[in-house]
């Protein structure tokens, strides 16, 4: 009996097809914090003035916090294909030179002062791990990825799997 995995959790890979999945959603209490805050605006604004002051920014303030937060946590990361899928990004997995694992220091110190400016970054501040995707095409001048990922180890095994296997 096999136990199925937690919806944190990433996609199970098999050794045929190294697939990976992931959402870089938000974590529960940025949307707490932010439609308190939303409505904390709408009461400052309606104040108790009549009319319309009156209900209009609770009617579009929380529902206007709600979609910017979607908005924010709606990137996903995959591996898939035979290509690294991050948001509308596409990269053939056989352009993959090596992908290393970053924590949250890793990622400060890849991301800091001496960053090359040519690289590809989807980088999410609520999100302590990455990988770095270091590349191996002529033709393109960015020289590698960073991707923000809760599970580092996993997104860089799949990469490799499926750069190994293809």
């Amino acid at each position: 009996m096999s136990a199925s995995p937690s919806p944190s959790s990433p996609a199970p890979r098999t050794a045929a097809a190294a697939e990976y999945s992931e959402r870089l959603g938000l974590p529960w209490w940025f949307w707490l914090a932010g439609l308190a805050l939303s409505g904390l605006l709408a009461v400052e604004v309606w104040m108790g003035a009549p009319g319309v002051r009156a209900w209009l920014p609770f009617v579009v303030l929380p529902p206007a916090t709600a979609a910017g937060l979607w908005w924010l946590g709606r990137v996903r990361v995959a591996v898939r294909g035979g290509e690294l899928l991050v948001d509308d990004a596409r990269l053939p997995v056989r352009f993959v030179a090596d992908v290393v694992p970053l924590d949250a220091a890793g990622r400060r110190e890849v991301l800091g002062v001496g960053s090359d400016p040519l690289a590809f970054v989807v980088q999410r501040p609520w999100i302590g791990g990455a990988v770095q995707v270091v590349l191996d095409d002529p033709a393109d001048p960015t020289p590698f990825w960073v991707v923000s990922t809760r599970h580092p180890v996993a997104l860089a095994e799949a990469v490799l799997a499926a750069r190994d296997a293809a």
